[in-house]
């Protein structure tokens, strides 16, 4: 009866949970409509008529910002040297990419293992693969080299992702044969910034803003050109050049609230489908285990909980 008094009869998940209707919900789709921005390292190449000869050309430079438009059933490519973006939020998660070795045709080359988005890398994270971390060691490693070879390859091989969700305005866009198209501003937007020197630059940022008592989502960073970073192949890898514009400030008004909310939804839809896909994984691999190792498994946890109790 205590417990039905200190319900909140206006809280649809107190009430559901209550009533046994928590593990009723339909699995959460995992389906993204943000727009996606990111840096697009390769040029790209078309074919121009020049003296009557088709001609191939690049048409979109190595290092260039690229907008994924996404709708619900397709997706085009927008690209601009410079842009301007307002940060509403950050979050940060881990990924890994997995390569398929075996892919034939029509199969995908590899996946990729995603924790939930968190505030802090600094505590375990539940991934998509029923694991934690995407299977890196817990804590702070002292001696890396001490560590087994194959722990050291898999740690490498994880990458920290500084998730930031604002609007974007691009300069001059084009599509990805060079056309220009119309200016497209203020499109909200989400970049996994998972290089490790653009996650630093727009970390220093952050922190500077802070210092200043200043929210991200109160000034325009402004992002005019890229810097390319020289590989021993000769091909090369780009990162930002930003610079927060502290000459104007926004005030938060109610279109950024509600597109504040939205963001949040994205991130909890995206965080239930990481951990819907924790649980069955979780629980795939206990299909695994023998009766027995079962039955000792659930000794433990019995003693584990009449001891906290």
């Amino acid at each position: 009866m205590s417990e039905l008094a200190n319900l909140n009869v206006d809280n649809y998940e107190d009430l559901a949970r209550a009533m046994g209707m928590a593990t009723e919900k339909k699995a959460p789709k995992k389906t993204s409509t943000l727009n996606r921005l990111r840096i697009w390292h390769s040029p790209i190449m078309g074919k121009v008529e020049v003296n009557g000869k088709p001609t191939n050309v690049e048409v979109i430079e190595g290092g260039a910002y690229r907008l994924e438009v996404v709708s619900e059933d397709s997706s085009f490519y927008i690209f601009s040297k410079n842009i301007t973006i307002r940060p509403f939020m950050q979050r940060f998660m881990l990924k890994r990419y997995v390569a398929n070795q075996g892919a034939k045709g029509g199969e995908k080359k590899g996946s990729f293992h995603r924790t939930i988005m968190a505030d802090s890398l600094n505590i375990d994270l539940k991934d998509n693969t029923g694991r934690f971390n995407c299977g890196k060691p817990s804590g702070y490693v002292e001696d890396f080299q001490a560590l087994p070879k194959s722990t050291q390859d898999l740690i490498r091989q994880i990458k920290r992702v500084r998730v930031l969700f604002g609007t974007v305005s691009m300069e001059d866009p084009v599509d990805e044969k060079g056309v220009p198209v119309e200016n497209f501003s203020d499109s909200p937007f989400i970049w996994e910034v998972d290089n490790k020197d653009a996650f630093k630059t727009f970390g220093d940022l952050f922190s500077e803003l802070s210092e200043k008592s200043r929210l991200p989502i109160q000034h325009a960073m402004h992002l005019n050109g890229t810097h390319a970073n020289q590989l021993p192949n000769g091909s090369s890898f780009y990162t930002p050049i930003v610079e927060v514009d502290y000459t104007e400030s926004f005030e938060i008004n109610d279109e950024d609230k509600k597109l504040f909310g939205e963001f949040s939804m994205f991130i909890k839809g995206f965080n239930d489908w990481v951990c819907k896909e924790w649980d069955t994984n979780v629980q795939k691999r206990q299909g695994d285990v023998s009766e027995a190792d079962q039955e000792v498994i659930e000794d433990f946890i019995d003693i584990d909980t009449e001891e906290v109790q």
